[in-house]
C-alpha cells in the first residue's frame, strides 16, 4: 500500500505548494486521509482531502511492472442558507481548477509517476446537497509508474 500512499502524499504536497497563490479561486490546505470522514460542523470550512484509492499492476516487459495508481481528491463544504446555487458554481469551478492544475503535471515528490487521467465523478453529489446542504465533488486521478519486478 505504500506506493499509493506515496502518490497521495505527493498530490497533497503539490496542491499545497507555496508557489501556488493565485492559482485557485478559493484558499485551502489539502490533507491526505485514509478515512475521509467529517462531521457536518467540520464542513463549514472548505475541505480538500486526498485519499489513496487503488493500484492496478500489469507486466510491461519481462523485467518491468506497470503500476496505475489512483487517488481521489474530494472537495467539500457546507453551503450557507443564501445563494446556494452560486456557492455550488464556485466550488465546481475550484474543482475544475484543481483538475486543470494537476493535469499533465509532474509531482515533485514522485517524479517517477506520470499523470494518465482525471475523472470527476460525481461532479457534485446531489444527495449530499439535498439532505445535508453539503457540496461534495470527487476527482479520481490516475498516475502511472514503472518498477523493476
Amino acid at each position: 500500500m505504500s506506493l499509493v500512499i506515496d502518490i497521495a502524499d505527493a498530490v497533497t504536497h503539490e496542491l499545497n505548494l507555496p508557489a501556488r497563490p493565485g492559482v485557485f479561486s478559493k484558499p485551502f490546505t489539502a490533507v491526505r486521509k485514509l478515512l475521509p470522514v467529517y462531521e457536518l460542523a467540520d464542513l463549514v470550512d472548505l475541505r480538500v482531502t486526498v485519499v489513496p484509492k487503488a493500484i492496478e499492476s500489469a507486466a510491461a516487459t519481462r523485467t518491468l511492472s506497470q503500476h496505475d495508481v489512483s487517488v481521489d481528491v474530494g472537495v467539500q463544504q457546507k453551503l450557507v442558507a443564501q445563494d446556494a446555487d452560486q456557492q455550488v458554481e464556485d466550488l465546481g469551478t475550484l474543482t475544475d481548477e484543481i483538475a486543470a492544475y494537476l493535469r499533465q503535471r509532474r509531482l515533485d515528490q514522485a517524479d517517477h509517476a506520470m499523470w494518465v487521467s482525471t475523472v470527476n465523478d460525481p461532479v457534485y453529489a446531489a444527495d449530499h446537497l439535498l439532505h445535508q446542504r453539503v457540496f461534495t465533488s470527487v476527482l479520481s486521478l490516475t498516475y502511472r509508474t514503472m518498477r523493476f519486478r
